[in-house]
């Protein structure tokens, strides 16, 4: 079986990835995630599609201004891995958290495995106490 081709997929995860974390339309992810997409990340259970999808609607609305760049995509056969970074203002509640009008930084790196021309499962891997130090919920190495 032959594989698609890596500048096409790479096309459509950009594509995605401004459409669905850049201006909000999560249904975009449904022309890259399979029905049975699962996301690993924090939690110890993953994600499936409609709770990916919900979760960047709530962040969204709670970091309006949210932008994500893809910095490098690598690829090698089924598999991908994305090195991205996001930056936005909190502006309204999140995770019960009152807007604190801080800007906040985050950076991470998602591994995706494709099946055929969807990609089946994610692991996404970012450091939670970068975005809760920058709403100043925590301290980060400070005694």
């Amino acid at each position: 079986m032959s594989h698609p081709d890596p500048g096409t997929r790479r096309e459509l995860i950009e594509k995605v990835w401004a459409a669905a974390w850049g201006h909000g339309d999560v249904d975009a992810l449904d022309e890259l995630l399979s029905p049975a997409y699962l996301r690993h990340g924090q939690d110890p259970e993953p994600q499936d599609l409609a709770g990916f999808k919900a979760a960047i609607v709530s962040t969204r609305a709670a970091f309006a201004d949210l932008t994500t760049v893809v910095d490098d995509i690598v690829m090698d056969g089924d598999r991908v891995a994305i090195r991205w970074h996001s930056d936005a203002t909190h502006t309204h509640s999140f995770l019960g958290v009152p807007p604190t009008h801080r800007r906040v930084a985050v950076s991470g790196a998602t591994f995706a495995r494709f099946e055929g021309d969807r990609i089946a499962e994610e692991h996404v891997t970012w450091d939670p106490r970068a975005l809760l130090s920058a709403l100043g919920i925590i301290r980060v190495g400070q005694d």
